[in-house]
């Protein structure tokens, strides 16, 4: 299976090499860091270390960064993956037999890198397709045909590119699944906010997401509602 993973970075110097030790734990795939012009910590040097080839993005956001990335592999097969989440372990075989079945695009199911009883909560709910379903921190993998059929990531969006990539997959007719494996994703944010405060504003963006409000008023509004540092 010729894939590349991609992963977006911005100061992710604290979460990169666990990430790239664990991915090479179980392929030899090309892993390329697709690292923002405004970083200002050392994930690239961490990160080239590690295994992992680095590219320095001529713009900043998640997904122009994965654009370029994208666009500098010739790879049939994309892997976008968060700085701080790990795939499970089979993840490369998952992938594989996802793919032969037909599908597009698709997926997995996470836990939180927590034992606190909510988090269980939530997590048990990404093991269902639905609304609610492809945000970045499931990762996603994409047939470079289909990703480029939908041309990308939307550029301009600076949170929720990921729900609106699969968003217009669906709608475009595109077959794509939900594998029910758990990544495992930080729980850095509900360090910093409540349970209750985190979702309810996780909610409230979504929905205005849905609604079309634009994508700069959506950062504002998640920005002054959670602590995201």
């Amino acid at each position: 299976m010729n894939i590349t993973i991609i992963i977006p970075t911005y100061n992710e110097a604290a979460q990169i090499e666990r990430l790239i030790h664990h991915l090479r734990k179980y392929t030899h795939a090309q892993i390329l860091i697709a690292n923002s012009p405004n970083t200002t910590d050392n994930t690239a040097e961490l990160a080239l270390a590690a295994g992992a080839e680095v590219l320095s993005c001529p713009r900043a956001g998640r997904a122009p960064q994965m654009n370029y990335a994208a666009g500098q592999t010739t790879a049939d097969i994309l892997y976008f993956i968060h700085a701080d989440t790990l795939p499970p372990a089979s993840f490369m075989d998952d992938i594989a037999q996802a793919l032969e079945q037909g599908n597009d695009l698709g997926y997995f199911s996470y836990q939180f890198e927590s034992k606190k009883t909510l988090l269980k909560f939530n997590s048990f709910f990404t093991r269902y397709d639905g609304l609610f379903a492809g945000g970045g921190d499931q990762t996603l993998f994409i047939h470079r045909a289909a990703f480029e059929q939908l041309g990308g990531f939307h550029d301009e969006l600076r949170l929720m590119e990921d729900f609106d990539l699969v968003k217009r997959a669906r709608r475009a007719g595109l077959k794509h699944c939900l594998i029910p494996k758990d990544a495992l994703v930080s729980a850095r944010k509900y360090d910093n906010n409540s349970w209750m405060r985190v979702n309810l504003v996780n909610l409230w963006v979504f929905l205005l997401f849905h609604c079309g409000v634009s994508s700069d008023r959506l950062c504002q509004t998640y920005r002054k509602l959670l602590q995201t540092d």
